[in-house]
Formats: C-alpha cells, structure tokens, sequence
C-alpha cells in the first residue's frame, strides 16, 4: 500500500461531469460518446477518462488522436504505462497462462505497432491520478486503485480493502476504472465509484456499454450510470479483419466475457443479467 498520493489538480469543477473509462481502441464507441457528450451539453474540460484509451479493438492510433484532439483529462492505465516502458504485455494483472493473458498475446502487440511515435509520447505525458472538489466534496481519479494501476477493485471487494485506499488519498470520492464493469459502493459519505468502460460491454448479456454522470445540481453531489448503443458490428468485422482475438470480438455482439477469471464470485454470478 503506498503511503502518499500524488495527482494532477483540476481545481474546482462546476456543472455536470461525464467520466468515462476503457475505450479499448473501440473508435466507434468513443465517436458515438463524443456525440452524446454534444448533445448534453458537457464541455471538453468537463470529461474525464480513467485510462486504457487503447486495448483489445481495432483502432488504437485512431483512437488515441481522437481522446487528443477532444481535449478532455485523461489518466493513464496500465495499458498506456506498459506502451511506454517498452514492455510486451498489457500489464493487466491476468493470471498468466491464462485466456485473457492468451489473448493478450496477440492485440497487445497490434496496438503497439499501430501507435505513432506522436501518441506514444502524448501517453507518457499523462498523469496517473488525478483530483479536484466537486459539489463540496474531494474526489480522486485512479485507474486500478491508489496503490497499483493494475489492482482489480470490484463491488464486492470488501469495504476494508476501500477503506485503506480512502485513507491513502484523503479524498471523499474514488473514481476508478479497470475492473470493466460499472458500479458504486457507498458508506460513511464515502463513494468508490467505476464508470464502467465503453470499449467492451459489461458482461450483462447486452451489447450497451456504460459510463457515469455526475452533477452538482444545488450544490448537492449526485451520480448516475448511463448506457449507450453504438455501431459495435463494425468495430467486430474490423476486429476480425485485423485477425484480433475472435473471442474479443464476438464479445461486442453478445455481451458476454470469453471467461470471468478476473471476476469475484459475486460478480460471476451476474453474468448475463442485464445492468439496469
């Protein structure tokens, strides 16, 4: 557990904010985000993104210049962290010899020689956490957890275990990513919230990716997680044409994980059940 948090300040916020995670190098979900972001009204410098712009799709230098030119915060993942030290896997924490560390095998690689020296370097100018005060509360942006990018930290992860994280930051609110799937988990005024991401779906058995809202409408704190349909039949042929993990794309279509081997039990057992 790290003893001290250093992140980027975004002094103080007003309006409603959009948060996003994992676009994954899905181009087409992130256009389609673009759009709804417009159509709400919610400016560039009012949108975070939790890290993992690139991963398991088809367009990752496509992607990456797209999150550039919209000019929101971005963190990075450890997707972007293990581009830039040169390493030849994703970093996700995955149980090696594993289907997800299998896969990795093949779209970690595709993303790599499809980057620009340009995007490579944009990513090693982004900061880890962020933080800002919003609605009279402290909020922190991580991508896995305070004390490691990659760290899964899911609904069920025992409150004790957030609680620690909640110490390290010294904020009121978590904005996390990573573990794919969106969530909140509230006690004692403290939020630990996950947007979700919008490259993959949520493993519901719907096709709908997630992201989160939130306002401070009176000064009061308030969130929401909001879904979205998107062309995910071209972002699958075009993962197919680039002969990435069949597995991956399928998963576009279905809304159904390959496997749950990063998953808790209680979050395994929502397989298939449709996120409200």
């Amino acid at each position: 557990m790290t003893t001290s948090f250093e992140s980027r300040h975004l002094g103080t916020p007003t309006g409603k904010l959009l948060v996003f995670g994992g676009s994954y190098s899905n181009l087409q979900s992130l256009t389609e985000l673009q759009s709804i972001a417009h159509q709400l009204g919610i400016p560039s410098q009012n949108i975070i993104c939790t890290g993992d712009v690139v991963g398991y799709c088809a367009q990752p230098e496509e992607s990456v210049q797209s999150v550039r030119s919209w000019g929101i915060h971005c963190i990075s993942g450890n997707v972007e962290q293990n581009i830039v030290s040169g390493e030849d896997d994703c970093g996700c924490n995955y149980t090696e010899g594993g289907r997800c560390d299998m896969f990795s095998r093949t779209w970690f690689p595709f993303a790599v020689r499809s980057l620009s020296v340009e995007s490579v370097k944009w990513m090693a100018g982004l900061p880890q956490h962020l933080s800002f005060q919003y609605a009279g509360k402290s909020v922190a942006v991580v991508h896995g957890s305070p004390a490691h990018v990659s760290e899964f930290v899911f609904k069920s992860t025992p409150w004790a275990t957030k609680e620690k994280h909640f110490q390290v930051v010294e904020s009121d609110v978590i904005l996390a990513g990573h573990a794919g799937l969106p969530f909140a988990d509230v006690q004692n005024n403290f939020y630990w919230l996950n947007a979700g991401v919008i490259g993959m779906p949520a493993n519901d058995g719907t096709s709908r990716v997630w992201y989160l809202l939130l306002d401070d409408e009176g000064g009061e704190f308030s969130y929401s997680f909001e879904s979205f349909a998107y062309d995910n039949a071209l972002a699958n042929r075009l993962m197919l044409e680039n002969e990435l993990p069949d597995a991956y794309a399928k998963t576009l279509l279905t809304g159904i994980w390959d496997n749950c081997e990063i998953l808790p039990e209680a979050e395994k057992g929502w397989q298939g059940v449709a996120l409200e």
